[in-house]
């Protein structure tokens, strides 16, 4: 898989994860570990993908 294509997947992952947090956030009494769980997941993918850009933006 190349870079590019592992920052897609990731991309759609991280999405993923945002719309498991709004699903959550909106049920009538929200599992707070839970989200917590999910933005955390999120945060990662975040920058893995922030890691993967730099590392493809410098010169070799």
């Amino acid at each position: 898989m190349s870079t590019v294509d592992h920052i897609e997947a990731l991309k759609a992952k991280h999405a993923s994860l945002e719309h498991a947090i709004d699903e959550e956030s909106a049920r009538p009494y929200p599992d707070d570990d839970a989200i917590c769980s999910l933005k955390k997941r999120k945060l990662q993918i975040k920058d893995e993908i922030s890691r993967l850009n730099a590392e493809q933006a410098k010169p070799h």
